[in-house]
């Protein structure tokens, strides 16, 4: 697989006005964008961190705590940037990974699919 770069890191907040607080006016991270997801009544607040790097700060009702399961509190999943999706699926697949079906991101309009670490870590790449 060949990556360009981290495209974002997502956390799943409890609290949303207390972690949107922290990032933006503790760390000084700026919002690049913040949409409230009616249908799942949950906030998505990406933030900008550095010159290219980016944080997505969710919040979602009465998150579970992480044991399991990838919209519970904490880190939700680690994305990858590539230039071509299915050729790095492709990619993938030949070397016996798993790679979900391919999505397109209802906010941006990109591809995007996940697969998983050997512990069970999400891990997303996501066309660039």
């Amino acid at each position: 697989m060949k990556t360009t770069r981290i495209h974002h890191v997502a956390v799943i907040c409890s609290d949303y006005e207390k972690s949107k607080d922290f990032y933006v006016n503790q760390l000084g991270f700026s919002i690049i964008e913040e949409t409230f997801r009616e249908n799942r009544g949950s906030y998505k607040l990406d933030l900008s961190v550095g010159s290219q790097d980016r944080i997505e700060l969710f919040s979602f009702p009465n998150p579970p705590a992480r044991p399991t399961g990838p919209e519970a509190c904490g880190l939700r999943h680690l994305a990858f940037a590539v230039e071509n999706l299915e050729s790095t699926v492709a990619d993938l697949q030949s070397r016996g990974i798993a790679v979900e079906e391919i999505r397109i991101d209802e906010l941006t309009g990109k591809k995007f699919t996940f697969f998983k670490d050997p512990d069970g870590l999400p891990l997303e790449i996501y066309e660039d």
